[in-house]
């Protein structure tokens, strides 16, 4: 609902104005990724729940993995570019490269999006290799040592997962650096207000702590729910981790949720 709320008023707006601005694109496209997203996950949820033989025997898990990581590399770095756009757009620093990327803001935007659909695509596809080493788990070799030949099995999955996992590295760098950035500009610019006498209860002091916090819950936000990805992807290798994969698969539920909330009350 929250997501949907998003996308359909920037899109009546695009509608009435015949014009979109950069962060209402996104905005729209990012709540487009999120709800298709969250029916990946009540999909998967239901096949779980109700049709395991075939979860287990079917392409459905392979089909599913593929969608969900693509969409949930586009939702993030949508989320990013987003989270770059306002740094460049409020941020304030005389570094030559900040200005730089500041005058050029728009083209910026358009190579992070391009960027974006590349990764997510390249993501997706590099899925295949790792479920080939995932099958020949499953796979019974004719001659040898068979606790050998699970083990090297075992050994090739888990270094696919290790490199599964860097792919969010990027993303999570330019979003903790945008909003670091962020809030360092907005505290420095408040600290100034402060030397110049404004008032504790100027509209202009409380917008910047209204903004600072928003910020502040957004990078909370990333942070919770990298570390909940990380927890469930890692809880395969761990055993009795049954607990641990529940609360971070809820965590993940709840971060599309929880940001786009954000994204409306900080938005008039």
């Amino acid at each position: 609902l929250g997501n949907a709320f998003i996308g359909l008023v920037n899109v009546s707006s695009w509608f009435k104005s015949k014009r979109i601005s950069w962060s209402d694109f996104i905005l729209t496209a990012l709540a487009l990724s999120r709800i298709v997203l969250l029916w990946i996950l009540l999909a998967d949820s239901i096949i779980v729940v109700f049709f395991f033989n075939i979860y287990i025997d079917g392409p459905a898990t392979s089909v599913i993995d593929v969608l969900w990581t693509f969409t949930n590399h586009l939702s993030m770095w949508l989320a990013t570019c987003l989270g770059v756009l306002y740094c460049l757009k409020i941020a304030s620093f005389s570094h030559p490269t900040f200005l730089w990327l500041k005058w050029r803001v728009s083209r910026v935007v358009v190579w992070l999006l391009l960027g974006t659909l590349l990764i997510s695509c390249a993501s997706s596809i590099s899925l295949i290799h790792e479920f080939q080493n995932y099958s020949l788990l499953h796979e019974t070799p004719g001659i040898g040592n068979m606790t050998e030949h699970l083990r090297k099995q075992m050994g090739e999955y888990q270094m696919a997962y290790v490199f599964k996992m860097l792919w969010y590295l990027p993303s999570l760098i330019l979003s903790l650096a945008s909003y670091i950035l962020l809030i360092l500009s907005l505290g420095r610019h408040m600290q100034q207000m402060r030397q110049n006498r404004t008032s504790p209860s100027d509209v202009s002091t409380e917008a910047h702590k209204r903004a600072i916090r928003i910020i502040l819950s957004f990078l909370f936000l990333v942070l919770s729910y990298f570390l909940a990805f990380t927890m469930t992807s890692a809880s395969y290798f761990l055993p009795s981790s049954e607990m641990v994969k529940f609360i971070g698969q809820v965590i993940i539920m709840l971060y599309p949720a929880g940001h786009s909330s954000i994204l409306i009350l900080g938005n008039n």
